[in-house]
């Protein structure tokens, strides 16, 4: 797969027969686990390209390697637990579910074999040219395998456990992910051959550096070398590498759980014990011991993949770590929001400045911890606040907003925390900040009875003068700062008085009793989002040409808003979509999407944010063009004019945390506002207008399921567009220097 380039399809070659045909029957959509293998297939694209900086090519790397690990752990067991169960099911692009598992091997299989090329034959030979290699075994000389041995017995041998299967000693339990050598030896007196397991300690980093500081060996290689001291008076037959990944999704039966957080915990621990899936083994790995670990596993000869390079390419992330700045992106801090900017560095009274207009932030290109943080962090210490209610769905390790909320019950507020217990990967943290939280007398609650809580909604009460006013935050993404470096989301800080009485509606929907389903400016799933949305869309419908519908989300999967997107189609209306990863929606196949173009955009920050965009023309044809200089902010003429790329004054916007997914509209708790302050849908309207103009980072859908790169002649990167906004806007709010220093 080279660089992304003009025409450059991210699923090269024949579709093959389990791609059923567009348009037709169940071909009008398209395989959801497919369309995801295709998104990660574009994040490959980003480690091959030579465009991007050379250690963040490595990250990439180790990107797309731990979203297939995921892919494997949640998408393929649940197929895999499907086929068990003997369910005939067909899936929404018409394969069954075995039809699906073969499709997925030779998609999986492809890209493996990409990532072994990019790794082996432009990765490693572009690191050694800049002084950093990867080198193996074999190549080191007697003084580097002195060293190795040296640093072997003080920091490896320890804590290695060498486990043999014979009759006294069953089969040892292979651990999710982790790395392991397979090791075959005889003992030379008896002749007797044994099969024993060493596993990789996960402490250990994944390669360990030579004396020079410039040249690395991969810890596996390392232990294999000296694995005469683990078995001794043993002969070492042969040694190969391989890991397993198993069934880590979590399935409770809440209606039958006394106690939702001791059942989330008693499930955590059974996962451990999940069901293999997969079993990966290096190249020239010895047969018998295959089926060996196959027989073992209970895994069938197609659940078994052979690797070439790395296993475990989480190693890189320690190679993206290395000092060397001019091999990675151009650092960038975020910007302070220009309402939240200090003055004559005078601390920010964040109540006052959401009183005086509604405050629009868009990270990373905006400071999250000088805005959403502060938010909270000032209104646990704020004497005035009585009240501060918050959802967490995900947070970080060390969370800023779970520490102000701490404080803010020590305090004496009341301080009401959903914490969403079921946030896949994020369990065992919520479960500690779910018992930290309770233990200072906040009120924890764990959502409701078969429904993940994922609404982005924060709401503080405060005392004033003339009585009590309540002051709301909602976004797209999770209170957590560090994904606030990484994910590009939106979010709005606001003193309406009408979100705020929404906001106190869906918390005593979250916390109490309550068949609560209308709102004043929020959309709430499981109630009204997907009705509401496909009103929106037949509303756009009715008039045809004139009808303008541009979403930007992560993914579009649900079949009733595709077929009502289908229909806005068929009655003229230009449809864009921007969808990050998988979209199940055909576009342009004839008499069916002719209108509907779909893009997504991979690059250096996961894009996040969800907005929904309908306009019939507000008293203009719809797609009129507008002068690029009318953009809320934008610096003149930057934003090239493109299909799409202008969008009429006026129209609907709503944001929020829903995807358009069966689990977002009918599991979960979501919620979307209708944004309507002009200069918040001014701010809207300009990222989608920059993201539909990008030429850089995006990729176009075709009506077969492939993806093309969409041909860069502008050279226009909507992420570098976003940061110059950011700085432009910052400066001419007068924070001069202040505008590229750490917010």
């Amino acid at each position: 797969m080279p660089a992304p380039a003009e025409n450059h399809s991210s699923r090269p070659g024949d579709p093959g027969a389990d791609r059923p045909v567009p348009g037709q029957g169940d071909g009008r959509y398209i395989n959801r686990e497919l369309s995801w293998l295709d998104f990660n297939r574009r994040v490959l694209c980003l480690a091959g390209s030579p465009a991007q900086p050379l250690l963040e090519r490595a990250k990439f790397l180790a990107i797309f390697s731990g979203n297939l690990d995921e892919f494997f752990q949640v998408r393929v067991a649940g197929l895999k637990d499907q086929l068990a169960a003997g369910l005939a099911t067909t899936s929404p692009g018409g394969l069954s579910v075995s039809g699906q598992l073969r499709a997925i091997r030779r998609e999986v299989q492809d890209v493996l074999a990409e990532r072994a090329r990019i790794y082996n034959h432009e990765l490693l030979p572009e690191l050694a040219r800049h002084g950093t290699r990867l080198v193996p075994w074999s190549s080191l000389g007697p003084a580097d395998m002195a060293y190795a041995e040296s640093v072997f017995e003080s920091q490896m041998f320890p804590v290695l456990t060498p486990l043999g299967v014979d009759p006294g000693h069953p089969f040892p339990y292979i651990s999710n992910l982790s790395l392991n050598l397979a090791v075959m030896v005889r003992d030379p007196q008896r002749g007797d051959r044994r099969f024993a397991r060493v596993k990789v300690p996960p402490l250990l980093p994944g390669f360990m550096a030579l004396p020079d500081g410039q040249r690395f060996v991969s810890v596996e290689q390392v232990i294999a070398a000296f694995l005469g001291e683990l078995f001794p008076g043993m002969e070492i037959e042969s040694c190969h590498a391989f890991r397993v990944i198993r069934n880590a999704d979590l399935t409770l039966a809440e209606e039958e759980a006394d106690d939702l957080l001791e059942a989330v915990e008693m499930e955590l621990r059974r996962r451990r014990f999940g069901r293999a899936v997969c079993l990966q083994v290096e190249s020239e790995f010895s047969p018998e011991v295959r089926d060996l670990l196959a027989r073992e596993l209970d895994l069938r000869p197609e659940d078994v993949y052979e690797v070439e390079g790395l296993l475990d390419y989480g190693g890189l992330w320690a190679v993206h770590g290395l000092d060397r700045p001019e091999l990675k992106d151009e650092p960038f801090t975020p910007v302070v929001p220009a309402r939240l900017a200090p003055l004559d560095d005078e601390a920010v009274d964040v109540f006052a400045a959401m009183q005086a207009e509604d405050i629009f932030v868009h990270h990373p290109y905006e400071s999250f911890s000088m805005s959403t943080e502060a938010f909270v962090k000032q209104a646990a210490q704020d004497p005035c606040v009585l009240a501060i209610k918050q959802t967490l769905y995900r947070t970080s390790g060390d969370s800023p907003v779970v520490k102000a909320l701490i404080g803010a019950a020590e305090r004496g507020k009341q301080v009401a925390a959903l914490v969403e217990l079921k946030a896949r990967g994020d369990e065992a943290a919520n479960i500690g900040w779910a018992r930290a939280l309770e233990q200072v007398g906040v009120h924890v609650v764990y959502g409701l009875i078969g429904l993940k809580t994922h609404a982005k909604t924060a709401l503080v009460v405060r005392e004033e003068g003339d009585g009590l006013r309540r002051y709301c935050h909602i976004g797209t993404g999770n209170y957590n700062s560090s994904t606030a470096r990484l994910y590009e989301d939106i979010g709005v800080l606001t003193a309406s008085p009408a979100l705020g009485e929404d906001l106190t509606d869906l918390f005593n929907f979250l916390t109490g009793y309550s068949r609560q389903a209308a709102y004043r400016q929020l959309v709430v799933a499981p109630m009204a989002l997907r009705s509401r949305v496909i009103e929106l869309i037949e509303q756009e419908s009715s008039y045809g040409q004139e009808g303008r519908i541009v979403w930007k989300l992560n993914n579009l999967v649900d079949r009733r808003v595709i077929d009502a997107l289908y229909a806005a189609s068929q009655s003229g209306t230009r449809i864009d979509l921007i969808v990050r990863a998988m979209c199940c929606l055909r576009p342009a196949v004839p008499g069916l999407s002719d209108s509907i173009r779909v893009r997504s955009l991979v690059g250096r920050y996961l894009e996040h944010s969800r907005i929904f965009y309908f306009s019939h023309g507000s008293g203009r044809a719809a797609g009129s063009a507008r002068p690029a200089t009318a953009l809320s902010g934008a610096p003149r003429a930057q934003v090239p004019s493109a299909h799409g790329a202008t969008l009429p004054e006026g129209g609907r916007y709503l944001m929020g945390s829903a995807d358009m997914m069966e689990r977002n509209l009918d599991r979960r708790v979501e919620a979307l506002v209708d944004v309507q302050a002009p200069r918040i849908q001014s701010r809207l309207r300009e990222i989608l207008e920059v993201v539909l103009a990008d030429d850089e980072l995006a990729w176009e859908l075709q009506s077969d399921g492939s993806w093309l790169k969409v041909p860069t002649v502008k050279h226009f990167n909507a992420q570098r567009h976003f940061q110059e906004l950011a700085l432009s806007r910052a400066r001419r709010r007068g924070q001069g220097d202040a505008a590229v220093t750490p917010a």
